[in-house]
């Protein structure tokens, strides 16, 4: 599997685009259960299933464009296929002090949104960390373990080290970058609305960013036509997190509202094959990549 990314990483990025976006129908025609589950999700959300089309084919394009970002070489840089759109969020919390927390959900290229904070201000302010657990293939987590590290790049694994890790991060003015759409571990979380259902949601955005004093910004990747790159758009977010192990729930729910805005900013764009309603389990894998990789399985 090495061989064939290492093969791909060196193909045309609209190339890989083409092949993800034929992945992505082929994923949704042949899957029964996939199928469902994407129309349901769209449905619950309320968006119009025409706005929602164009995410089938950017499920597949997610995954193909991974042999570009994890496997081309340290030296080149994203450079002008990539833009910004509010950077100066970033430049406005760092002449505070302050450490950054990112919340991505898993809409366009959330792989881009770290690798181009890397790319730009891991010089002058620090590394930013990620959070990462294994993924439950094998072969995803082979080359997850030997490709997906880059310069400026951390990432922390999702134990208690590595919410450590993460606290001291943003401690010393560092960045660190959750997707806090995803379905926690049991007991890591907290049932809260997303698009008006229960969802299991993570506790640990909001307790990051109450313990250290981080600057919390919405961040996503918007993937432009034809291998042309993509955008990072930021945002503050604007909603009072209120504390004490009494409004986790409170938190959460303002934490999925915050991530719906950016969903619906361009709903062709998230990844709504994502089984986001189920039950957690002991051992749940906390990794985007990992969660579109099993959006892909029949």
């Amino acid at each position: 599997m090495q061989t064939l990314f290492r093969w791909l990483s060196r193909c045309p990025l609209w190339f890989l685009h083409v092949l993800g976006g034929t992945l992505g129908w082929a994923s949704y025609l042949l899957s029964g259960s996939y199928r469902r589950r994407f129309d349901a999700n769209v449905r619950q959300a309320g968006v119009p299933p025409s706005r929602a089309r164009r995410a089938i084919g950017h499920s597949g394009r997610l995954l193909m464009e991974l042999p570009y970002l994890w496997m081309r070489p340290a030296t080149v840089a994203l450079g002008r296929r990539l833009s910004w759109e509010g950077d100066e969020l970033i430049r406005a919390a760092h002449a505070q002090g302050k450490g950054i927390l990112f919340l991505t959900p898993h809409m366009g290229s959330f792989e881009v949104t770290a690798q181009g904070y890397a790319e730009r201000f891991s010089a002058a302010q620090g590394p930013i960390t990620v959070l990462y657990r294994p993924a439950r293939k094998a072969w995803l987590r082979e080359l997850v373990d030997t490709s997906r590290g880059r310069p400026g790049l951390a990432t922390a694994p999702a134990t208690l080290a590595g919410v450590r890790q993460m606290i001291r991060a943003l401690r010393r003015g560092e960045a660190v970058g959750l997707l806090p759409d995803q379905v926690p571990p049991a007991d890591m979380g907290v049932w809260a609305p997303f698009f008006g259902r229960p969802a299991y949601t993570m506790t640990l955005a909001a307790r990051l960013a109450q313990q250290t004093g981080a600057v919390l910004l919405l961040a996503w990747g918007e993937r432009l036509p034809l291998g042309r790159g993509w955008v990072i758009h930021l945002a503050p977010f604007t909603e009072p997190l209120p504390e004490g192990a009494a409004a986790q729930a409170e938190s959460a729910a303002a934490v999925n509202r915050a991530m719906e805005a950016v969903i619906r900013q361009d709903p062709g764009q998230y990844l709504w094959g994502y089984d986001r309603y189920k039950a957690p389990r002991p051992e749940m894998a906390l990794d985007g990549t990992a969660a579109a990789a099993e959006n892909h399985k029949d």
